[in-house]
């Protein structure tokens, strides 16, 4: 079994993490993949030159998620003896956390409520809602 835990970097994120363990120590065999997503749109008209700044920022962007956030999870998860590894990626949060779980054949997405809220949110949908709405494998929406 694959399981892929959405963090995002807030306390929620834990939340996910401790019900994703559950599950994992309830199986002989559970990989656990850690997914964080950092909001990334292709829809903008750059110069040469702004696109190579924008790549080394999201180049940056990857490294600090990787070292703040999705590294110190990981080394928890094997540290408890679970099989664990990192993506992160830039894009829309539910459709590549989507498509992460399609990809790596996962079985599962374990993610925690959205704490957005208002008329942003209630007029667009806030990302675990779409992802509810459109993966291809079932979503566990931990609150």
């Amino acid at each position: 079994m694959k399981l892929v835990i959405g963090l995002d970097g807030q306390s929620s994120g834990k939340k996910a993490l401790e019900f994703a363990t559950g599950v994992a120590a309830n199986s002989e065999t559970c990989e656990l993949i850690v997914v964080y997503v950092i909001e990334w749109s292709p829809f903008s008209f750059q110069t040469a030159e702004e696109n190579a700044q924008r790549h080394k920022r999201r180049e940056e962007e990857i490294s600090i998620a990787m070292e703040r956030v999705v590294d110190p999870a990981v080394a928890a998860l094997k540290k408890a003896g679970h099989s664990a590894k990192a993506i992160v990626r830039h894009g829309d949060v539910a459709d590549t956390i989507d498509e992460i779980a399609h990809s790596e054949g996962a079985s599962q997405i374990v993610v925690a409520r959205s704490s957005a809220g208002g008329l942003t949110s209630r007029l667009f949908g806030s990302s675990t809602a779409n992802l509810v709405m459109n993966a291809r494998v079932p979503v566990t929406v931990v609150a």
